[in-house]
This record gives structure tokens, C-alpha cells and sequence, in this order.
């Protein structure tokens, strides 16, 4: 495994982390990583990461589950096993249309949801018994931290780092995976 050498920056408040990358992005660093205990409004943009593209997952989810149902009831209550409930007639998916919206929603629901966990396990690379990722337990309870790549350039982003209102700087090796 090849290791490489990062530089952790610890902040104790979320407003100055903001501000702080804000300045690092200022200075033309690259941030690796950001592990934060709460969801920080707006460090994705400050980060200058794209958009998530999960909302158009959940379409095209929705439709095929929207399908799927379609295609179930009309083989399984038309074409299969036409029965005679209530005095509905079953000589068409059409006629019989009201009395499946719900079960259309449910399995519209159903398949989004579903599959969008999926994707995002497998997209955040989440996956049972994988080792965590997280290089500081105190970033699940009280500390930010700023992960970023070392290219012999330690004491320029240290100083920079400190400027920024950084209470603990270390330079740890990473491994790659």
C-alpha cells in the first residue's frame, strides 16, 4: 500500500472551520476531507463540491418502481387471474386504474427509497465490515477537522493553518486504498 502525507487541522467551532476554508480554497489548497459531528450549512459549497445528483436517482427510481407495479397488476388482476371483486369488471388495466393508485404509489415509493439507500452506500462506499474511516474519534463529538494533502509545502500550511484559527495541527502518513 502506497502512503502519502496529510495534514490534520482540528477546529473547535464550525463558524471558524467555515471561514478557515474559505481561506485555504483562498490559497489554492486542495481540501481532501472534511469530518465534521453535525452537517455544517453551506461546507459544501465552500468546499466547492458539486451538486449531489441523488434527486435524479430518486426519479428514475420512482419510475421503475411506477412500472413495476404497472406491469405486476395488469399480468397478476388482468391477464393471470382476472377475478370479479366488488362487481369491477376486469376486462382491462384501464377500467381497474382507481383501485391500483394506491398500490402505484406504494411501490413508486417503495423502489426510491430503497434503491437510493443503495446507491448511496455504494456511492459513499459504505459496505458491512468495512474499517472506518473517520482518523479522529473527537470529530464525532465536539472537533472539525480539515484533512489535506502535504507536498513538501508543511510549514507554509501550518502557518496558514494556525492563521486560520487551528487548535491542534498534526502531519500524519495515510495509506492509500
Amino acid at each position: 500500500m502506497e502512503s502519502s502525507k496529510v495534514i490534520h487541522a482540528i477546529y473547535t467551532d464550525d463558524d471558524v472551520l467555515m471561514s478557515a476554508v474559505k481561506k485555504v480554497k483562498a490559497e489554492k489548497h486542495h481540501i481532501e476531507e472534511i469530518y465534521t459531528p453535525f452537517p455544517v450549512h453551506g461546507l459544501d459549497k465552500a468546499m466547492g463540491l458539486e451538486p449531489t445528483r441523488i434527486a435524479i436517482a430518486a426519479f428514475i427510481y420512482g419510475c421503475i418502481g411506477l412500472t413495476v407495479a404497472t406491469v405486476m397488476m395488469n399480468y397478476i388482476m388482468i391477464e393471470d387471474w382476472p377475478q370479479n371483486i366488488g362487481g369491477k369488471p376486469s376486462f382491462s388495466y384501464l377500467e381497474n386504474m382507481p383501485a391500483f393508485v394506491p398500490i402505484m404509489f406504494e411501490l413508486t415509493v417503495f423502489f426510491a427509497a430503497h434503491l437510493m439507500v443503495i446507491t448511496f452506500y455504494l456511492r459513499s462506499r459504505m459496505w458491512p465490515f468495512k474499517k472506518a474511516e473517520n482518523p479522529d474519534p473527537r470529530t464525532t463529538d465536539d472537533h472539525f477537522l480539515m484533512e489535506i494533502p502535504v507536498h513538501g509545502n508543511e510549514k507554509e500550511l501550518e502557518s496558514l493553518l494556525v492563521a486560520t484559527g487551528a487548535v491542534e495541527i498534526n502531519i500524519v502518513e495515510k495509506e492509500a486504498h
